[in-house]
C-alpha cells in the first residue's frame, strides 16, 4: 500500500514537472498566421514609429495573430528599420514573416503623391494629345488605392478646392484675402509646396486637401513666409506669385536673375513682362512656346498686355525659387531667353542684345 501510494505521488510529481517544463517552453512564445493572408486593409505607420508599434497597429487591424509575430520575424530583416511614415495595403491573417515581406515591398506603399516645383492645381495637355495629371487630379487618384475603400474623384476634389472655406482648409491667415479675390479654380494655386504627400485611401476631397494645405502652409513658414517679404518691397503673397515664376520659367541655377529680370521690369520705367508661361497657363499648356494669337488674348494673367503681376501664383514653387524672389541676384538685365539645348537661360539688359542670344539659340537648336 505505502508502495502504491509512492507511485501514485511520483507520477503526479512527475506530471507537475511535465507541466510546468510545457508552461516553462510557452514562456516567450506567441500566436501566429500561416500564408500569405487574404482581403485588404490600409495601416498607417506614424511618424516616429517603432517597430514595435507597427507590429500593435498591424495586431490590432488583424494583419498578424499578434505583435510578437512581427517582430520576431522583422529581426530577421533589418530593412525594416528603414521604412517611411504613411499608408499601406496589406492583407487580414498574414504570417509575421510575410507581413513583414510585404510591407517592405513597392506594392505595399499607398497614398503618396510626389509634388514638384513647377506643378499646377489643373491637368495639363501633354504632347500626345493626352493630359498630365494635375495635383488635384494626384490627390483624387491616391484616394483610390484600396478597392474597399469609397475614392474620391478628380470632379469632388475640384470642386472642394473652388469652394471650401480657405482658412478651414489651412490656408495661412496672411494668404487667405488674397487667394479669396482670385477665380475659384485657381485659388489654391502657390499654396501647395513642393514635397511628398501621404493620403489615405477613401478619404474625402475636403480632409485630403485639410491635411496636404495645413503641411504645406507649415513649410511657407519654414520657408520665411510671411516674414520674408519684409523690405522686400512686396507683400507675402506677391512674393509667392514671384516665385511661381521664377519657377515656371527657368533652370534653378537661372532662378536668380530670372528674379531680378522680373523685378527690373516691375520697376521704372515699368515694361511688361511678357512671360510665357503666364500665357499658357489659363490654356493649361505645359510648354514654354507660345504663338501670336494667345499672347493677343485678354485675360488677367496675359503678361504680355498687361502691366505687373498675375492675380495669382500659377505653379507649386521651390524654397530656393521662393528664396530668388526675395534676393535676386543684382544686375540691369530686363530680358532673358532659353538658350542652350539643356534649358540654361541667356540675360540681356537691352531689346539688341536680347536678339542677338535669340539668333544664337536658334542656331544651337535650343528652341
Amino acid at each position: 500500500m505505502t508502495a502504491l501510494a509512492g507511485l501514485f505521488v511520483l507520477v503526479l510529481v512527475g506530471g507537475g514537472v511535465g507541466y510546468g517544463a510545457l508552461q516553462i517552453m510557452r514562456i516567450g512564445g506567441y500566436e501566429d498566421y500561416d500564408g500569405e493572408g487574404t482581403g485588404s486593409v490600409v495601416i498607417e505607420v506614424a511618424s516616429g514609429d517603432t517597430v514595435g508599434d507597427i507590429g500593435k497597429t498591424l495586431s490590432e487591424k488583424d494583419v498578424v495573430a499578434s505583435t510578437k509575430a512581427f517582430t520576431s520575424a522583422s529581426a530577421e530583416n533589418k530593412r525594416i528599420n528603414s521604412i517611411q511614415p504613411g499608408y499601406y495595403l496589406m492583407r487580414n491573417k498574414m504570417s509575421g514573416k510575410a507581413a513583414v515581406s510585404h510591407i517592405l515591398s513597392a506594392e505595399a506603399k499607398v497614398g503618396r503623391v510626389d509634388i514638384r516645383g513647377g506643378m499646377r492645381l489643373e491637368d495639363q495637355a501633354a504632347p500626345n494629345g493626352g493630359n498630365t495629371p494635375g495635383i488635384l487630379t494626384r490627390l483624387a487618384e491616391a484616394t483610390c488605392a484600396n478597392e474597399n475603400e469609397k475614392c474620391t474623384t478628380s470632379e469632388e476634389m475640384h470642386t472642394a478646392a473652388e469652394t471650401a472655406d480657405l482658412a478651414t482648409l489651412g490656408v495661412p491667415e496672411w494668404a487667405v484675402a488674397d487667394a479669396s479675390k482670385a477665380e475659384p479654380r485657381r485659388r489654391l494655386e502657390g499654396l501647395i509646396m513642393p514635397g511628398i504627400y501621404d493620403v489615405k485611401p477613401g478619404e474625402s476631397a475636403e480632409n485630403v486637401l485639410r491635411d496636404v494645405v495645413t503641411k504645406s502652409a507649415a513649410q511657407l513658414e519654414a520657408a520665411g513666409l510671411p516674414k520674408l517679404a519684409e523690405g522686400s518691397g512686396h507683400s507675402p503673397y506677391e512674393l509667392m506669385v514671384i516665385a511661381s515664376l521664377t519657377q515656371s520659367e527657368g533652370l534653378e541655377k537661372d532662378f536668380p536673375k530670372i528674379a531680378r529680370v522680373i523685378e527690373n521690369r516691375l520697376g521704372q520705367p515699368a515694361m511688361k513682362l511678357g512671360l510665357d508661361s503666364t500665357i499658357n497657363y489659363p490654356l493649361d499648356k505645359p510648354t514654354l512656346l507660345t504663338n501670336s494669337s494667345d499672347r493677343q488674348r485678354p485675360g488677367p494673367y496675359n503678361t504680355y498686355l498687361n502691366y505687373g503681376l498675375p492675380p495669382t501664383p500659377i505653379s507649386a514653387f521651390s524654397k530656393e525659387a521662393l528664396r530668388a524672389a526675395e534676393r535676386p541676384a543684382e544686375g540691369e538685365w530686363r530680358y532673358f531667353v532659353k538658350c542652350y539645348p539643356d534649358g540654361t537661360s541667356c540675360f540681356a539688359k537691352n531689346q539688341q542684345e536680347h536678339d542677338a542670344f535669340i539668333k544664337e539659340a536658334q542656331e544651337r537648336g535650343a528652341f
